[in-house]
């Protein structure tokens, strides 16, 4: 028997075996009589509607035949998109992999469907079909001949966007892969890219890497809001905009070297970054986002502005700075952070800061509560505050809870392969070793 008509072969057997007819089984499974009668016969293929319809009144689970049919009317029949298109589409809902590799792997020597492959990937991708849509753009960027094509630049931006997770080492391999094809996308897509990148190397805590691509977004956005703004832009124009008001990647920027500059001690510079974004008023775009993202940077400015003097050694605004995070929940596990860091570095009281927040510290333990901020910056807070912590109570002889935290900062570092989890590991050690040896 030829492979083609194994699955007809297989409807065939199960008819006899059930002793029903083929009126009996169009009725079962919805399809017209007459069309069920012509796939019997092999007058016309089986479409993967059909197919899915068929399984179903066979009793069987969904996909049991993908296989089959990519061996019957893909690889041992024309390679028909009316007939590969329905099929990888129903493989990503059932998250069957292996049967997209088998297919793409079959169809992609001819480059004529690399489009087509694409566009699919794309749809998967707004469906958070991530897994399945990866496949298709690794094996489009593969094909892409030219490589400085937008569509080549755009798969790999989809790749990054996809690779993000708490690994730490997967996030900084995925990041430096696609660093070099920002450049490639369209300029609008760039600036989504760009703040991606530098969100991730903020995680990491490479400053030097946040500040270089922080700079470039708010140089291009910058452009990008000139050009918005011209008189001689025509208003019938189709523009393709940016994933957030053009004026937030130019404030983003700001907000960005911003931290930078905190993080390496140069107070004055960060102040200047803070009033820049502080000072909307030269916005013109309008919108309830717009006014949005405008109100929620004055708020982080006043928030940073307090933080930025705690930061240089200015104990007078700890209250002031409390009272923010205690009225901001969204903002507790950074602000706690910024504080015991603070406490740490200038020996400031935080006893009563800590005793006041404890359930809020309690919850961070226990729970991941993203927020504003996406999953892989909130982890690594989390972290760090309870390394800080751990910092604080052994600096202040509260031994057992200082310990007792520095074992949840080598859990959640271990977590996301942070590499001071190895450190942290034998600090522990030694500190148990001590505590055994004076007991």
């Amino acid at each position: 028997m030829k492979a083609a008509p194994a699955i007809l072969a297989e409807l065939e057997n199960y008819l006899k075996r059930e002793a029903i007819t083929n009126t009996q089984f169009a009725e079962r499974s919805g399809i017209h009589s007459g069309t069920l009668s012509n796939m019997i016969r092999g007058r016309r293929p089986i479409a993967i509607q059909q197919l899915d319809r068929i399984t179903q009144a066979m009793g069987q689970d969904e996909g049991f035949f993908y296989n089959l049919y990519i061996d019957n009317y893909i690889i041992d029949s024309s390679r028909d998109w009316r007939r590969i298109g329905p099929l990888l589409q129903r493989c990503a809902d059932l998250n069957k992999l292996d049967c997209i590799q088998r297919i793409v792997q079959h169809v992609m020597d001819n480059l004529m469907y690399s489009p087509m492959l694409f566009d699919t990937a794309e749809a998967l991708f707004a469906k958070n079909r991530l897994a399945a849509a990866a496949l298709l753009y690794e094996c489009v960027a593969e094909s892409e001949r030219s490589q400085h094509s937008e569509r080549l630049a755009l798969c790999h931006y989809r790749l990054f966007t996809i690779a993000l997770g708490d690994n730490q080492d997967d996030n900084l391999r995925a990041a430096d892969r696609f660093e070099t094809f920002v450049e490639r996308l369209d300029e609008v897509d760039q600036l989504d890219a760009l703040k991606e990148l530098a969100n991730t190397y903020r995680s990491l805590q490479r400053w030097d890497k946040v500040d270089e691509l922080a700079g470039k977004m708010g140089h291009k956005a910058r452009i990008q809001y000139e050009l918005q703004q011209s008189p001689h832009r025509k208003s019938e124009e189709s523009h393709k905009a940016p994933g957030r008001p053009l004026f937030f990647y130019i404030a983003y920027s700001d907000l960005l070297r911003g931290n930078v500059c905190e993080e390496l001690g140069d107070y004055e510079q960060a102040f200047n970054h803070i009033y820049r974004y502080a000072d909307l008023s030269w916005v013109k775009e309008q919108g309830e986002e717009v006014e949005y993202w405008k109100n929620l940077f004055i708020e982080w400015s006043e928030a940073n502005i307090c933080l930025t003097h705690l930061w240089s050694g200015d104990g007078s605004v700890i209250e002031r700075y409390r009272t923010y995070i205690e009225n901001h929940k969204e903002e507790q596990i950074t602000g706690l952070l910024n504080m015991v860091k603070a406490a740490n570095k200038y020996r400031f009281d935080m006893d009563e800061t800590l005793q006041h927040f404890k359930q809020e510290i309690e919850e961070c333990e226990n729970n991941l509560a993203e927020g504003r901020y996406n999953r892989k910056i909130t982890m690594d807070r989390q972290a760090n505050l309870m390394f800080e912590l751990a910092q604080y109570l052994l600096g202040r002889q509260d031994y057992d809870n200082g310990l007792m935290y520095l074992k949840k900062a080598v859990k959640n570092y271990k977590q996301i392969n942070h590499e001071k989890y190895k450190m942290l590991a034998v600090t522990v050690n030694i500190i148990q070793h001590i505590k055994s040896t004076d007991n």
